[in-house]
């Protein structure tokens, strides 16, 4: 069949359960027919020879299945873990309605994304990446890091005498900072950090651990400093200091 790996075809030649495989926007459409039972060992194998292949999404079409008993949920659940245990994707499309109870019964209804229709299966598979895509534009956002100079206050939490005032931060991101000018703390430390970002004159109360305490040897130029992450930042605060980098970033490269 056009579209479908030809390792995935030979192998279907040689099983006795009928999966029809084919390829559709990048996803791989099993057509299942008859019965899903202790004969369906088959399923497992083209899953993961999908996978092989290089299709991570996978789209089970149950129109056509007249009947699944145990044994073939149990290769259902195991099609299914290959598929997740490879970064892959599987979902479920026109279960009919005598076996619906089946699929509520064993759970599966609860684990495994079900659709009414083909149609809707694939545009979820679109409406995923979509949404991963977003997840991965914010989680480039986060790890941003911007070169400032910005003095700040800084107190460790169960020490009052280890304070550092008008302490410069070098550089920022949405997750931490590396700190120039003070030595009083130690890896591990839990710090309270007063900073106010200049471009609307936001003052931010954080939270901070010390994750890394600079080596003069090694970095004469920026010793004493540490860095240090931020401990239970709120969503606001985080987006704030987005804002604040992606302003000055974008600032930077015009000028540039």
């Amino acid at each position: 069949m056009q579209g479908v790996p030809s390792e995935i075809q030979h192998r279907q030649e040689q099983v006795t359960v009928d999966i029809k495989p084919r390829v559709k926007a990048n996803v791989v459409i099993l057509d299942l027919y008859s019965s899903i039972d202790i004969n369906s060992a088959n399923m497992i194998e083209i899953v993961g020879q999908c996978l092989r292949d290089g299709y991570l999404d996978i789209l089970c079409n149950f129109e056509e299945v007249e009947s699944i008993d145990y044994m073939g949920i149990s290769a259902i659940v195991l099609a299914y873990k290959e598929v997740m245990n490879n970064n892959g994707r599987m979902k479920f499309a026109n279960i009919p309605a005598h076996l619906r109870s089946l699929f509520s019964v064993t759970g599966l209804d609860r684990a495994i994304e079900i659709y009414a229709t083909e149609d809707l299966a694939m545009n979820s598979f679109k409406e995923d990446k979509i949404i991963e895509n977003i997840k991965k534009m914010q989680l480039r956002r986060r790890f941003k890091r911007l070169p400032v100079d910005i003095k700040i206050d800084l107190r460790d939490k169960s020490n009052k005498e280890a304070v550092c005032y008008k302490a410069d931060i070098l550089n920022l991101s949405a997750i931490g900072a590396y700190i120039y000018g003070c030595d009083k703390f130690k890896l591990g430390d839990e710090l309270n950090i007063k900073l106010k970002l200049p471009h609307k004159n936001v003052e931010l109360e954080l939270q901070a651990k010390v994750v890394w305490i600079c080596d003069r040897q090694v970095q004469q130029q920026i010793s004493p400093g540490i860095g240090v992450e931020f401990h239970k930042i709120s969503s606001q605060d985080q987006a704030k200091i987005i804002e604040f980098i992606d302003r000055n970033l974008s600032f930077s490269s015009t000028e540039d």
